[in-house]
């Protein structure tokens, strides 16, 4: 872990501030007592400041003290060992020596935020190859307070054990502790670089440090209860605190980092090294990562190195695409695979284009959740692991919204196509929904901040063939096809897989001369559109189709929009509104006319008409009649009774208006 190339340089965690969320600490540890810092401790089980742990016959709430002195045990006083960064002050929270509720884990995680800089946490849920739990509400909101609130708004650092799982087939991702974005994940390697028999293979694990393995392999010396040593800590609970150490170093070197900027500089700093793993692969950006030992085992010379000279990273950006396919069946001893295209929010204040974090949460039923195996391929084409099969995982509840996080995508580029798979063994599941959270930030944070200058390509080595002077993949090796940005081995939907011809020039970049002598004409897989009609196909046509789109049919051996697609096709629905619209125009405007007209014949309305005057001549209704200055009322009568006949059956109806009518002579 290059920890003396650390110290060689002046860095021995002065000044910083670490506490140890467990069962205590011996704070009159003569290997602890001058680093102590009351401050940084509290008994959260018995309500006091005092951190000290009960005894007993068993010795059994020693570790707390054991973890301590990985991180601060002093130097040059011939005790037990010294601490990574034995001169940072260290203290202890009693909190595991009791009922562990939300409340105490709250109260541990957001001890004084404004002086404590680093939090060693070596629990978790049990370690059973069943469970699925992480922290509730008040931790949340604890975790959420302290790297948004903590060290002045630098945010507070939290170093988390994987879990000690691996002999039940645990998977750290069913635990919301390693699991969570808030926290520095760290897995275990033996003294020989085997994965331990207790480790727990996950995609959230950030990094690894040194612990106990098989017989043979040493473990950890460090300081242990009433004031002895011991030769004999292990697993994981003995790795966080050696990498808190760590974090101290460098945070000694730059105190302005913030909890992001440190996990970048893991990420940047951590090497394969010695560590043996089937997994290791080479990711989008050219970095190693496997899901025993994460980017690798952390280096506290390269650490301190990076941090001195570190510019903080560029504002977090969180970006939440949901996915449209829910309610997908999940066959028993098969496995479903569903697509998810995102520009990564371009175009909106939350655009990721850089990723730090990604999350899928996943919303499924499963007769037998520990038959689920869970995938998630990113467009650069990094497999992620979020879920391995469990075999004592005998649970019907399935996972309700559980956030299954990888960091094995770091610094690639979120645009693309994402891919889920699930496989399922005899059990009957189902996918009801599921979204992917991506975390990252707009602007590259490696431009000022890059451990390898010279070249860092943003490609997949194990998939690209070709490769820009930029560092950018633009080709891809037999059996894949080019997609976005990546590589697939399989077209999506609505696309097909061609091979074309390209120039490449010398190194494998793509040239546009073709008079270069080192030159050469290469065939590639690309994934191109199939026609509308299409959901699979060979080629370009309608006729190339395997598979119909909705709302097309197959007629006649190819695929032809049903009726009434053909009516809600956008040019033919522009065309039939209008001929709707001017329709519905005629017929209200006919209909109008026919009862203003029936209106005056036959008064259906019962409208009074106005009478009006020619000279000696008047009209009413259309009856024209002579009307002779001093003619007598008898002539008027005679009008009404002409109309009267005329209209018998509006009479009843209309006699308020007739009786009312007065006649005015000129």
């Amino acid at each position: 872990m290059n920890v003396k190339s650390a110290w060689e340089q002046g860095l021995t965690g002065k000044g910083v501030i670490v506490t140890i969320l467990d069962d205590g600490i011996e704070k009159d540890h003569p290997d602890l007592m001058k680093n102590y810092d009351s401050q940084a401790s509290y008994d959260v089980n018995n309500h006091d400041p005092d951190p000290q742990p009960r005894y007993d016959y068993t010795n059994e709430n020693r570790h707390g003290t054991r973890c301590a002195g990985e991180v601060a045990a002093q130097a040059d006083n011939h005790m037990c060992s010294v601490g990574v960064a034995y001169n940072a002050k260290i203290g202890g929270v009693r909190m595991l020596d009791g009922d562990v509720t939300d409340s105490v884990e709250a109260t541990s995680l957001s001890l004084n935020q404004q002086h404590i800089q680093i939090y060693s946490a070596s629990w978790g849920p049990d370690d059973d190859g069943r469970t699925v739990d992480g922290p509730a509400t008040l931790a949340r909101k604890a975790f959420f307070d302290g790297i948004t609130k903590g060290r002045g708004g630098l945010g507070s650092i939290y170093v988390w054990a994987s879990g000690n799982g691996g002999r039940d087939g645990d998977s750290c991702n069913c635990d919301g502790y390693t699991n969570s974005i808030h926290t520095l994940s760290i897995s275990s390697a033996t003294e020989y670089g085997n994965i331990p028999w207790y480790s727990e293979a996950c995609s959230s694990t950030l990094a690894t440090t040194y612990s106990s393995g098989s017989g043979g392999e040493k473990q950890i010396v460090t300081t242990d209860l009433r004031k002895t040593c011991t030769e004999t800590h292990t697993g994981t609970s003995a790795s966080a605190p050696l990498a808190a150490g760590l974090v101290a170093l460098a945070l000694e070197a730059n105190p302005g980092l913030t909890w992001r900027d440190m996990q970048h500089i893991v990420v940047h700093t951590a090497k394969k090294a010695n560590l043996k793993a089937d997994d290791w692969i080479v990711n989008g950006v050219n970095r190693s990562v496997s899901h025993s030992f994460g980017y690798g085992l952390m280096d506290a010379g390269a650490m301190v190195r990076l941090a001195r000279n570190w510019t903080k990273v560029p504002e977090q950006h969180i970006c939440e695409i949901r996915s449209r396919d829910v309610d997908k069946p999940i066959p028993m001893n098969g496995k479903i695979t569903v697509y998810l295209d995102t520009d990564g929010c371009e175009g909106t204040l939350d655009h990721v284009k850089y990723l730090e974090h990604i999350q899928a949460r996943i919303t499924l039923t499963a007769s037998r959740r520990g038959e689920i195996q869970i995938f998630l391929i990113s467009p650069m084409g990094t497999r992620s692991t979020l879920l391995a099969r469990r075999a004592h995982d005998n649970s019907r509840e399935g996972f309700n919204n559980w956030a299954f996080m990888t960091t094995h995508s770091w610094g690639e580029t979120a645009k693309g196509t994402w891919i889920l798979e699930i496989e399922n063994g005899a059990s009957s599941s189902q996918l009801k929904q599921w979204s992917l959270v991506m975390r990252g930030t707009l602007t590259h944070p490696q431009k000022k901040n890059d451990s390898t200058p010279s070249y860092m390509p943003i490609q997949q080595p194990f998939k690209c063939a070709g490769i820009t002077n930029n560092g950018v993949c633009i080709e891809c090796k037999p059996g894949f096809y080019r997609y976005g940005e990546g590589c697939v081995p399989n077209c999506p939907d609505h696309y097909y897989g061609e091979m074309e011809t390209v120039l490449v020039g010398n190194g494998g970049n793509t040239s546009s001369s073709r008079s270069s002598s080192s030159s050469s004409y290469n065939r590639h897989g690309v994934c191109k559109k199939c026609n509308a009609a299409c959901k699979t196909c060979k080629g370009p046509y309608v006729t190339d189709c395997y598979q119909c789109s909705n709302g097309y049919e197959v007629r006649d051996g190819q695929c032809h929009k049903k009726p009434l697609m053909n009516f809600l096709d956008p040019d033919m629905l522009s065309f039939f509104v209008w001929v709707i619209i001017l329709c519905t125009s005629l017929i209200l405007l006919f209909g109008v006319v026919f009862i203003v007209l029936q209106a005056r014949d036959h008064r259906i309305l019962c409208w009074k008409e106005k009478r009006h005057y020619d000279d000696s001549k008047g009209k009413y209704n259309g009856i024209t009649v002579n009307l002779s200055a001093g003619q007598e009322s008898s002539d008027t009568e005679h009008i009404e009774h002409v109309l009267q006949n005329r209209h018998t059956t509006n009479l009843n109806t209309c006699n308020i208006y007739h009786n009312n009518y007065t006649h005015q002579h000129a």
